[in-house]
């Protein structure tokens, strides 16, 4: 209990004896909305909820990529076939561990979802795949740049725990290398 209490504080750890319902990221996620959810941040993080939606954004961006550099139009199409793998790959393990989304009445749910299920985050997945992949295509380190603020985003809208930001990340990170290694090989048997 010592190190729970260094990581939120022991007023919180105070909150989680009495109401066992409530967990550190329960608290976590109380803190970061309390902190940051104001009405730029929370428009920032609807726009960036919108454009992550189905991967549809970075699937986009997949697409300008493959018509604007027609030299390397095969691995733009791969990129973006790796960004929808992935966000497919959060789909299903979603509905295998169908962990339900943030319903404490202290945090405030600021966007629609398509399902109630929270774990991994499919936005994070995505970004972190799209961040991945059309980086490696750019010759830009894209993930430092977009994979924080849409997992933050994500948090501050109360509709993912950290738990959910953050293994959605590592899946869209994963699925970004099988993708970035199947580019390899074909680019080398060409």
């Amino acid at each position: 209990m010592a190190e729970l209490t260094t990581l939120i504080g022991p007023d919180d750890v105070t909150d989680l004896k009495q109401d066992e319902q409530v967990t550190a990221e329960t608290v976590a996620l109380r803190k970061v909305q309390g902190a940051l959810a104001k009405p730029a941040v929370v428009k920032t993080a609807h726009a960036m909820s919108l454009f992550g939606e189905h991967a549809a954004g970075w699937l986009a961006i997949g697409a300008v990529g493959a018509l604007a550099d027609r030299k390397r139009r095969g691995e733009w199409v791969t990129a973006a076939a790796g960004v929808a793998a992935a966000h497919a790959a959060s789909i299903a393990v979603k509905r295998v561990v169908r962990r339900p989304r943030p319903k404490d009445p202290e945090i405030q749910v600021l966007v629609g979802t398509p399902s109630q299920l929270s774990f991994p985050s499919s936005h994070a997945t995505s970004t972190t795949a799209a961040a991945v992949l059309y980086g490696g295509l750019t010759g830009k380190k894209l993930t430092p740049a977009l994979v924080p603020p849409m997992m933050v985003s994500r948090l501050v809208l109360g509709v993912h725990y950290p738990s959910d930001v953050v293994a959605g990340s590592v899946l869209g990170g994963a699925v970004a290398l099988v993708t970035r290694r199947f580019m390899r090989r074909r680019r080398n048997r060409a």
